[in-house]
């Protein structure tokens, strides 16, 4: 259980309707910031989330001076469209692209000439793997650099001064 002052931010809020209810600095949501506390001392923020409104949020409010701790229900961070959603996604797509662009003759009518094409989905894959790896490891690293705490569980706010994680 964590405890804290009087502001959260969630991944779920931040962009939207909880912002717009608080005064606003440099794009983080704020109120009367201050304290929440886990056994290891005083925390200024938690962050519910690790999503592309999570992290961007921690890392910022680290970046002003916060201690900040993100709670996140998965085993990297980044959320869903980093892990599983938008950019393995978008990887596949692109790569898919690029095939159907050398069997179509679109290369050919451009004067890029290949000869037999076969699809390795194998190494499809571990391509988009990489570039997942690649930015979810990028998060951990600005995580690192700016001293925010990564509580993997999956949070909850179980009161106004109150996050519960599991």
């Amino acid at each position: 259980m964590l405890r804290f002052g009087k502001t959260i931010v969630s991944e779920s809020t931040y962009g939207g309707r909880f912002c717009n209810r608080w005064k606003t600095v440099s794009g983080l949501c704020s109120a009367k910031i201050r304290k929440f506390s886990d056994s290891g001392g005083d925390v200024d923020l938690v962050v519910v989330g690790s999503g592309p409104g999570g992290y961007v949020a921690a890392i910022k409010a680290a970046q002003l001076g916060m201690k900040t701790v993100c709670v996140e229900k998965d085993k990297t961070l980044g959320g869903t469209c980093l892990n599983v959603g938008c950019i393995p996604s978008k990887a596949l797509l692109n790569n898919s692209h690029l095939y159907h662009q050398a069997i179509s003759n679109d290369f050919a009518n451009r004067g890029i000439e290949v000869g037999e094409l076969k699809l390795n989905l194998g190494q499809m894959m571990k391509q988009k793997e990489t570039a997942v790896n690649s930015l979810t490891g990028g998060i951990a690293h600005l995580f690192k650099q700016n001293k925010i705490t990564e509580i993997h569980g999956h949070g909850k706010i179980t009161s106004p001064n109150e996050v519960s994680f599991v």
